[in-house]
């Protein structure tokens, strides 16, 4: 087994005000995924395909969480109009996004970069996604997570 960087630890609130931290998924695998902003078309199209294929990661014992700084209420919002069924997490500092590399300052602007990460149950991160191509991700996230899912399964004693 190649050694695995862990994932940087978070604790952040989401749209509905319910508290997440990376701890409380290590009894399955975390697609975390950075993106710009709410209600953006590239971001749009993005959160509504992971609403739309959310039963494929679950089947997968898969959860998926979207973080930018945006605040919890826009995020509320976002969620409430394309009716998004999974956390997306206020990272007003960008504290998380800077400890995954995703963070762009310009001045007093912060903004992520999309980057998205598979983390596995260990709490590592199993594979970083720097380039997303948003049409395309979902199919290859759900490949690569059934790849890294059989390495991870012949990895345990």
């Amino acid at each position: 087994m190649k050694n695995k960087k862990l994932a940087p630890g978070f604790k952040l609130t989401d749209q509905s005000g319910q508290v997440h931290q990376l701890a409380d998924y290590r009894d399955g695998w975390l697609i975390l995924y950075f993106y710009p902003r709410d209600n953006t078309p590239g971001c749009t199209r993005e959160a509504c395909l992971f609403r739309d294929n959310l039963a494929d990661f679950d089947q997968l014992n898969c959860r998926i969480m979207g973080i930018n700084p945006g605040s919890a209420h826009k995020h509320q919002q976002f969620a409430e109009h394309h009716r998004l069924n999974f956390p997306l997490l206020a990272d007003h500092q960008g504290r998380v996004a800077r400890a995954y590399g995703a963070l762009i300052s310009l001045g007093p602007i912060k903004i992520t970069r999309r980057q998205t990460f598979i983390i596995n149950p260990r709490g590592e991160i199993a594979k970083q996604y720097r380039r997303v191509n948003v049409g395309q991700q979902n199919e290859l996230l759900l490949r690569d997570l059934q790849k890294l899912q059989q390495v991870y399964d012949g990895d345990k004693p």
